[in-house]
């Protein structure tokens, strides 16, 4: 199937405007992490407690707010998905073995005529959650430095810079529009990230494949690396298209139908994938563009 067949779009032409968009995007995403001191953190990573209840009516935050003031708590309380749901985090310092059990008998106490459901009772210390956090770091820059090794054999040196040049940009912006939404980043979410990296990644190697291909079969008078590259971003081009489509179609869906759980991890893999297929076409290979121009 091919929606663009012999397409002639002149896309290396528009680089210095990807490379605007990306520049803007990349300010914005580094600004809010730094003013946010870092991305905003789920309980797997900071430690803390977090109990989730599920009540037959609808309930109001404040009612919370109040029953944690009372015990000299401090924590975060939000509805989770729907009003008669909600979520309460407390920091690791109010970690208590019983704190669930005696939330729950001051909720009862305090809202008699609402029953409810403990759907979650999770606790995690300091040291796990930041055991969980290197893990999470090294695991992404390990599968980084093992694309470069990979691109850097397949290829050449100037195409793995490409690679990994994408590959920081769609990381970057992802954590970024989190950091701006103030989105908490879980353990699902780093998994999304690292989905995002190897996606993002076959997009670009199937560009570069083809860029390699037109190279060797390119006349001896040819010798503009841009007129190539725009060659092969058009011949790849309803294949780049058609996969992120089909992709997003299943993502969208489980953003709306897969729970609440799952609706962060499917919103990571929704600006991934969009993300991901912009870098491919104008970041990966016009950076290779530029670089061998220069060095030609």
């Amino acid at each position: 199937m091919h929606f663009f067949k012999d397409t002639h779009f002149d896309l290396i032409s528009q680089r210095k405007t990807g490379y605007m968009i990306s520049g803007i995007l990349l300010i914005i995403s580094v600004a809010s992490l730094v003013l946010h001191g870092g991305p905003k953190l789920n309980i797997d990573f900071t430690g803390g407690s977090l109990l989730h209840l599920k009540f037959e009516k609808p309930v109001e935050i404040q009612n919370f707010r109040d029953l944690l003031a009372a015990r000299n708590l401090k924590g975060e309380i939000k509805h989770f998905g729907s009003q008669n749901e909600i979520s309460i985090r407390v920091g690791t310092e109010y970690i208590k073995e019983d704190m669930a059990s005696e939330l729950s008998a001051d909720i009862s106490e305090a809202m008699p005529e609402n029953p409810f459901k403990i759907q979650r009772n999770e606790k995690v210390g300091p040291k796990i959650g930041h055991e969980l956090l290197w893990q999470a770091l090294k695991a992404i820059l390990v599968s980084m430095v093992l694309i470069l090794i990979y691109v850097m054999v397949r290829f050449e040196f100037k195409f793995s810079i490409g690679a990994i040049a994408a590959l920081a940009h769609d990381v970057i912006i992802t954590l970024g529009i989190f950091s701006v939404f103030e989105i908490e980043i879980s353990s699902p979410i780093i998994a999304a990230v690292l989905t995002i990296v190897g996606y993002s990644l076959n997009d670009t190697i199937v560009v570069f494949d083809r860029i390699r291909e037109n190279l060797r079969a390119a006349s001896k008078n040819i010798k503009d690396i841009s007129e190539i590259a725009n060659k092969s971003l058009n011949e790849t081009l309803s294949r780049t298209i058609i996969t992120s489509v089909t992709t997003l179609i299943v993502v969208i869906v489980l953003y709306f139908f897969g729970g609440e759980v799952l609706k962060t991890f499917a919103l990571a893999l929704i600006i991934g994938v969009i993300i991901g297929t912009y870098s491919s076409i104008f970041v990966a290979s016009p950076i290779v563009v530029d670089w061998k121009t220069k060095k030609a």
